[in-house]
C-alpha cells in the first residue's frame, strides 16, 4: 500500500487539503471548532507525514490539534516550498495550488518531524514577540520625534512613556513565565551562565527554539540559519553565505554574539583570528553567532554549565 502525504495550505478563515498520491481534494474552516472533525478524517488516512507552511501564527491552532493526537506534522520555512514549486514549474499560486505543492513536497523532500512546542511554549513565544513589537514602535516614535512639530510632540513624548510602561510589563511577565518553570528555569540558568548570553537571548532560545539540545550541531545551526551555504557550479566557486531559518533568533544571537565578542574568551579567540586572517568583521561575528548557537546547544544536551577554556590546555 503506497504511503501517504498530505498538504495543508493555511488561512486565516480556511483550510485546503491536499492528498498525495490519491490527488484527493478538499476545503475546510480553520475554525478551532472545526478541527476535531478534520483531525478524525486525517487519522483515518493514516499518513505518513503532513506539511504545512508556517504561517506567522496562523497555524499554531492546527498544529497543536493535529500534534496532540499524535499525526506526524510539521511546519517548514514558506521559502523553501515556494523554491521546490519553482523547481518543478509550479508558477501559479492559490491555496489549492499550495496545497498540492506542500503535498508533493512532504513526498519527495520528507522533512523530520520536529518536536510540538506546548502550549506553555507557544505562550513564552507569543511575549517575546510581543516585546519586540513594542520595541519596533518604541524606536519608531524615537524616530518621529526629531521631525514632530511641537503641537504632537506631547502626544508621541506621551505614547514612548506608555510604551517603556509596557516594556517594562512584558519583561516581568517573561521572567514570571521562565521562572515558572523547572525546565526553563534551569534550562535559562544553564544558557545565562555563558559570557554574552542575556536575559533577552535566553528567553528568545527558550520561546523560539525548542529544537535547542535536540538536535546536532550541523542540524541547528541550519535550522537558525547561521550555517555558511555553498553556490558552486561546476569549476566555479560562489561566496558562502548564510540566510534563511528563524530571523528572531538570529538577532537575539547577533546581539549576544557581539558582546560575547569582547567578553567570551572562546568567541574573542574566535573572532581575533577571524580579523587577522583578513574575514571581514561581519564574517567574523557571523561565525561567532554560530559557534555561541552550537555552545548552547551542546550545554542544554548535556546539562552542563559554562566552564571557561583552560589557559594551560593545549591548542586543538
Amino acid at each position: 500500500m503506497p504511503e501517504t502525504f498530505i498538504g495543508i495550505d493555511v488561512a486565516r478563515d480556511s483550510l485546503e487539503i491536499a492528498v498525495r498520491p490519491t490527488g484527493a481534494h478538499w476545503s475546510a474552516s480553520n475554525e478551532p471548532t472545526a478541527l476535531g472533525e478534520l483531525v478524525a478524517r486525517l487519522l483515518e488516512l493514516d499518513p505518513q507525514l503532513i506539511v504545512l507552511e508556517a504561517t506567522g501564527g496562523l497555524e499554531l491552532a492546527l498544529l497543536a490539534a493535529l500534534g496532540s493526537a499524535g499525526l506526524p506534522v510539521v511546519a517548514v520555512n514558506p521559502r523553501q516550498v515556494r523554491d521546490f514549486a519553482k523547481a518543478r514549474g509550479t508558477l501559479a499560486k492559490t491555496d489549492r495550488l499550495d496545497a498540492q505543492v506542500l503535498a508533493h513536497f512532504a513526498a519527495a523532500m520528507r522533512p523530520s518531524v520536529r518536536p510540538l512546542p506546548e502550549a506553555a511554549t507557544q505562550a513564552l513565544a507569543a511575549l517575546v514577540t510581543r516585546r519586540r513589537q513594542l520595541l519596533e514602535m518604541l524606536v519608531a516614535e524615537q524616530n518621529r520625534t526629531a521631525m514632530a512639530p511641537p503641537a504632537i510632540r506631547s502626544q508621541i513624548e506621551e505614547h514612548i512613556a506608555w510604551l517603556r510602561q509596557r516594556l517594562t510589563g512584558v519583561d516581568r511577565e517573561l521572567a514570571t513565565t521562565v521562572r515558572a518553570s523547572p525546565l526553563w528555569r534551569a534550562q535559562e540558568d544553564l544558557l545565562r551562565s555563558v559570557p554574552g548570553i542575556g536575559p533577552v537571548a535566553s528567553v528568545t532560545l527558550l520561546a523560539e527554539l525548542p529544537e535547542l539540545g535536540t538536535l546536532n550541531r550541523k542540524q541547528i545551526a541550519a535550522l537558525v540559519g547561521v550555517a555558511p551555504l555553498n553556490r558552486d557550479s561546476g569549476a566555479w566557486r560562489g561566496k558562502r553565505t548564510v540566510w534563511g531559518g528563524r530571523a528572531t533568533v538570529r538577532s537575539a544571537l547577533y546581539m549576544a554574539a557581539l558582546v560575547g565578542s569582547r567578553h567570551n574568551p572562546v568567541l574573542r579567540a574566535l573572532y581575533t583570528r577571524l580579523v587577522a586572517a583578513g574575514k571581514p568583521k561581519k564574517v567574523a561575528l557571523t561565525a561567532c553567532m554560530r559557534k555561541l548557537l552550537i555552545i548552547c546547544n551542546a550545554m542544554l544536551k548535556q546539562g552542563a554549565r559554562w566552564a571557561p577554556p583552560d589557559p594551560m590546555a593545549p591548542n586543538p
